[in-house]
């Protein structure tokens, strides 16, 4: 395996998920779709045939 390759890939991968996940949380508050201000976030990471499976769990105050 190169490393450097599977390092670059991983990091294209981990930029497109936080930007397209930034975008969609700027949206959600953005059109008021959003009760209590508060915005409970949870990102699963899974990968198809391994038993994978990352949890990350937050919350941001949008008040």
């Amino acid at each position: 395996m190169d490393e450097d390759a599977f390092n670059m890939a991983v990091r294209k991968f981990l930029k497109e998920v936080g930007v397209t996940s930034q975008r969609e949380i700027e949206r959600v508050v953005r059109e008021h779709k959003v009760d209590g201000g508060r915005l409970k976030l949870r990102m699963t990471l899974t990968a198809e045939g391994t038993p994978l499976e990352h949890v990350v769990k937050s919350e941001i105050d949008v008040s």
